[in-house]
């Protein structure tokens, strides 16, 4: 990755990731801030959960508060977000129905990540348009892509990133604790909610602090994929008609 300054940088990482991965949808910037940031408008309008604001930062910059989440207990929870009396009800008649779904059991709920700071303001923006340095970068990916993610994570990490499930909006607060990047499955509250999480699309989350080093890595790792992909569609079409190719010969067909 060429060298980027300062003014330009989330803009240039944006474009290296949606070119790399063939995003279909740009990646989106979370930002937990103490105070409303200057000339970014509140979210317009109501939601059912925290998640739809993924959705919608993919194409506008906005900061939420805790009452934008109100509809959201389990988001409230997991963001450690100032609650009421209204949404602390919500949360224990959510986790009832669930206990008796057995969905959720009590054993289950210390293993859910929870934002271990609290802040009064969220904001989420397009990656390439954020106000703030991001501190949890969103992409909805495919699986395809999810296997280049893997190998960045491997490489800057030095590990495997963990594969999460509901809820979906827990992977924020598990690489916000962690410093670490984690794939979402998402949950079936988000599938319903997010028309951008269809069957085939999961979510990847990046530590704002590492965005850097996985860009430079997502790019790499897409140009060796293309590469050998094309290679060992060489060699499967040359073993299909009969040949045994060796490496060097699949290479020279290049």
């Amino acid at each position: 990755m060429d060298a980027i300054s300062p003014e330009n940088n989330y803009k240039k990482v944006a474009q290296i990731l949606s070119e790399s991965l063939d995003l279909r949808r740009p990646p989106v910037a979370i930002c937990f801030a103490g105070s409303a940031i200057p000339g970014v408008s509140e979210h317009a309008g109501r939601v059912p959960a925290g998640c739809r604001f993924w959705e919608d930062a993919a194409h506008s910059t906005f900061m939420t508060t805790a009452a934008d989440h109100s509809l959201c207990a389990i988001g409230v929870y997991t963001h450690n977000l100032q609650t009421s009396p209204t949404q602390q009800a919500d949360l224990m008649d959510a986790l009832a129905v669930f206990g008796d779904l057995d969905y959720v059991r009590q054993e289950d709920l210390p293993l859910i990540p929870v934002l271990a700071s609290q802040s009064k303001f969220v904001v989420y923006a397009p990656l390439a348009e954020t106000p703030l340095p991001p501190d949890v970068v969103i992409l909805f990916i495919n699986a395809n892509q999810t296997l280049i993610l893997s190998e960045a994570t491997q490489q800057v990490e030095n590990q495997n990133p963990p594969a999460m499930g509901r809820p979906a909006c827990a992977v924020v607060p598990q690489v916000m604790n962690t410093g670490r990047a984690a794939l979402s499955l998402g949950c079936c509250g988000a599938r319903v909610y997010l028309d951008a999480l269809t069957d085939d699309v999961a979510i990847f989350a990046i530590p704002g602090a590492k965005l850097d080093a996985y860009a430079e890595r997502i790019e790499v790792l897409s140009r060796a994929n293309k590469l050998l992909s094309k290679f060992h569609g060489i060699r499967r079409r040359d073993v299909e008609a009969g040949l045994a190719p060796t490496i060097k010969e699949s290479l020279a067909a290049l």
